[in-house]
């Protein structure tokens, strides 16, 4: 797959009028410039970067959020960054040099112009919470992956001080997260996932350090790090999780047919289907005598 055959079917270009929800889009990106932000964002490339580098194919693909450079590691030849109207260009001090010529632009992520089975390795870093449809994300994503592709995902973690929060703050109209942000817990992702024939292979929680909007208040509280990792480890205020698509096949267990020209004996084999039996078991064979 090359770039000159995606560009019939690429969506919205970043220079169309704006849709619905660019506005969301915008505050997401102011926010991931503050303090907090970037604090997450230090995490989860830390995070992403060991998650993919050992992940090979042909094709991969990240949704969204350019400013973390969620493939620079990889080895994959043909990587794309797909992003939607409101999001920033691709920055390749951020996101490495591949994201710069390789940007995509989608109306929604909800239907990808991939066709069936053909990537290996699809990151979606906070796209699900902005989602309006996320389980169709995901069930757009299980079509374009190939068999034993993997698919890795990042959120923020509603059990957590930042998820209440954010609770808390949305209740007197002053939300933490910007926009329309849902966090997703961990144990109804891993439930989609599940559905959908994905095995969780690999995950991890982070950022332990209290809402603090000051840079000066998260530097001092950097203590809780090592505290939290190892006193709550389910209370990190972000995840991380590397799931691989299984694919099951049909396999026949039992004995295969078996013809022979003298006495059989009829039997079924442990799948359902009728084969033949030379003889059973404790019986000795069968003898012409004429």
């Amino acid at each position: 797959m090359k770039m000159n055959d995606l560009a019939p079917i690429i969506g919205r270009s970043p220079g169309s009028p704006d849709p619905e929800g660019r506005n969301a889009r915008l505050a997401w990106h102011d926010w991931l410039a503050s303090p907090a932000g970037r604090y997450v964002l230090q995490w989860e490339q830390l995070q992403i970067d060991a998650l993919v580098a050992d992940i090979f194919g042909y094709h991969a693909l990240q949704c969204g959020m350019p400013e973390l450079g969620a493939l620079r590691e990889n080895r994959i030849r043909h990587r794309f960054l797909a992003l939607q109207p409101g999001d920033p260009p691709a920055d390749p001090a951020g996101g490495g040099d591949w994201a710069a010529p390789a940007s995509l632009w989608f109306d929604r992520y909800e239907a990808l112009p991939f066709a069936s089975q053909s990537l290996d390795l699809v990151v979606l870093p906070h796209v699900l919470e902005f989602a309006d449809h996320p389980h169709e994300v995901l069930r757009e994503v299980d079509r374009v992956l190939r068999p034993e592709g993997r698919l890795v995902v990042s959120g923020f973690n509603p059990v957590s001080l930042w998820g209440a929060r954010h609770l808390t703050g949305r209740a007197l109209g002053r939300p933490w997260l910007p926009g329309d942000a849902q966090p997703l817990g961990l144990p109804r992702m891993r439930d989609w996932l599940k559905l959908l024939g994905f095995e969780a292979e690999r995950g991890r929680f982070g950022c332990y350090r209290p809402p603090f909007r000051s840079e000066r208040w998260l530097a001092r509280s950097g203590f809780m790090e090592a505290a939290g990792d190892r006193w709550w480890p389910i209370c990190g205020a972000a995840y991380m999780i590397c799931a691989v698509k299984r694919v099951r096949a049909m396999r026949l267990v039992g004995l295969a047919p078996r013809f022979s020209p003298g006495r059989s004996r009829r039997a079924t084999s442990a799948a359902g289907f009728p084969c033949q039996l030379d003889r059973a078991v404790g019986e000795s064979p069968a003898i012409d005598r004429d």
